[in-house]
């Protein structure tokens, strides 16, 4: 069985086997064939086959330094963090200025989660070389994760200068350009990690993302499709893709990339969000409450998530789904009339009549303004009467949005007290306003073309 070589490990291990193969041909037979052995395990990367190896190593290399920080990286490569940390702590005892047998140790703490020891390791490296790249590059990971990203992006441009190709560091710093918005720098970046590593997922995909800014579409996709091809477990990528192809127009290609992200991480709420409001454009309206369904089920905080679920509960005439819906959007969104007026609707669909009255009771007790608009449609819906003032109200309104949902609101009213020529006329005024940016609108044209 075949095992993974991180490219940390990989590199520095094969330069020592390349360094003890040059070397072997003064070396005994015995240590030639070790090393070729050893190298064409990791060639292959047969980690398990390598790690056993060295119970055959012979006597000549067994204290070798470049052969005990090999095997301390392939066991800890492998899971075995006791014995890689003995080896490496006794490498340390011997020689606490090699830069190899620092990093190394910098490596185990690292993964034990031992900080101190590796902020102190990381000291020890610095005062030996202050522009070492795997100590600079250790600092700028703690930085970004720290969201520090200009502190970040000083210790990855340290690591650049004493190593300008290194991959990590290149990413890392085009990385906290972007995130800078020094755009130049951070394409500078990108574009030269490219040029070392043309498959490298993060350098497409941040490029992808700048062309996707210019409203490059095509080549957008172009990019985040190359970091696909190297990185195809990374659903950011997929994420990407799929608005990418939906603003290019390509709804199939959008569902495509969505749905592969849900199936990579099924539990991350994300990908449905995308998918419902996808079909909800589309006005495929069963599959886009399935998907709300699953947002708020996956993520019960995602709040705007509710407000869809709502509408089209709604529209598909589940009352208590509809209700409950708007109770949850409410909850994270008291102010909002809106939601206290559509679950006064729900509540009258469902006749919970005193429910209904208990509810709007308490909603006008809330309201400071007793001649408001908003008091008087809660009034008009718990008395069932008061209509005329609310209609004044509604056509003096001089804010177009608030102006929308309220003549839609007075329209509900009318078509739940069985008064529908009053309601189609009030709804059809709701569908001739131009740009609306409220959800009710939807809701108008909907009974419109009922």
């Amino acid at each position: 069985m075949k095992f993974p070589i991180t490219k940390k490990i990989f590199r520095p291990v094969m330069f020592a086997v390349m360094m003890l193969t040059a070397s072997a041909v003064c070396s005994a037979e015995s240590e030639v064939s070790f090393v070729q052995r050893l190298s064409e395990m990791l060639g292959n990367g047969d980690l398990s086959g390598a790690v056993a190896l060295f119970d055959e190593i012979p006597a000549e290399l067994a204290d070798d330094t470049d052969m005990l920080l090999l095997k301390s990286s392939l066991l800890l490569s492998a899971g075995n963090d006791e014995e890689a940390q003995t080896i490496a702590a006794d490498l340390l005892a011997r020689d606490g200025k090699n830069l190899d047998v620092l990093s190394l140790n910098v490596m185990i703490a690292k993964k034990r989660n031992d900080q101190a020891k590796k902020s102190q390791l990381i000291r020890q490296m610095l005062a030996i070389d202050p522009m070492n790249a795997e100590a600079n590059i250790e600092l700028a990971d703690e930085q970004s994760l720290k969201r520090n990203y200009r502190n970040a992006r000083d210790y990855y441009k340290k690591a650049l200068t004493s190593d300008p190709y290194n991959e990590t560091a290149l990413f890392g710093y085009g990385k906290m350009c972007y995130y800078m918005e020094n755009d130049s720098d951070a394409k500078k970046a990108f574009q030269k990690l490219l040029s070392i590593d043309p498959d490298n997922s993060g350098a497409n995909g941040y490029l992808a993302k700048y062309e996707a800014e210019g409203t490059q579409y095509k080549s957008a996709v172009e990019y985040v499709s190359r970091a696909i091809a190297s990185d195809p477990y990374n659903t950011d990528w997929y994420f990407d893709l799929g608005t990418y192809s939906r603003y290019m127009g390509d709804y199939a290609g959008a569902e495509k990339a969505w749905k592969k992200a849900v199936e990579l991480d099924p539990e991350y709420f994300l990908g449905y969000v995308y998918l419902a409001g996808l079909y909800d454009e589309q006005e495929k309206y069963d599959l886009a409450l399935e998907y709300y369904r699953k947002t708020v089920q996956k993520n019960p905080d995602y709040y705007y998530a509710y407000e869809s679920l709502g509408v089209l509960a709604w529209g598909n005439d589940s009352w208590e789904e509809a209700y409950n819906a708007f109770q949850s959007a409410s909850a994270k969104n008291p102010d909002n009339i809106s939601y206290k007026l559509m679950m006064c609707a729900c509540l009258m669909k469902l006749n919970k009549v005193q429910e209904y009255r208990t509810f709007t009771e308490n909603i006008m007790k809330k309201l400071p303004d007793r001649q408001g608009i908003e008091y008087l449609l809660i009034r008009m819906y718990h008395d069932k009467a008061g209509d005329s003032n609310v209609v004044l109200k509604v056509q003096n309104e001089t804010n177009r949005t608030n102006k929308g949902k309220y003549l839609f609101y007075l329209a509900l009213y009318y078509e739940l007290t069985g008064k529908d020529s009053l309601a189609q006329k009030y709804y059809a005024e709701v569908a001739s306003i131009q740009s609306p940016m409220f959800f009710e609108y939807k809701m108008a044209k909907w009974r419109i073309e009922r």
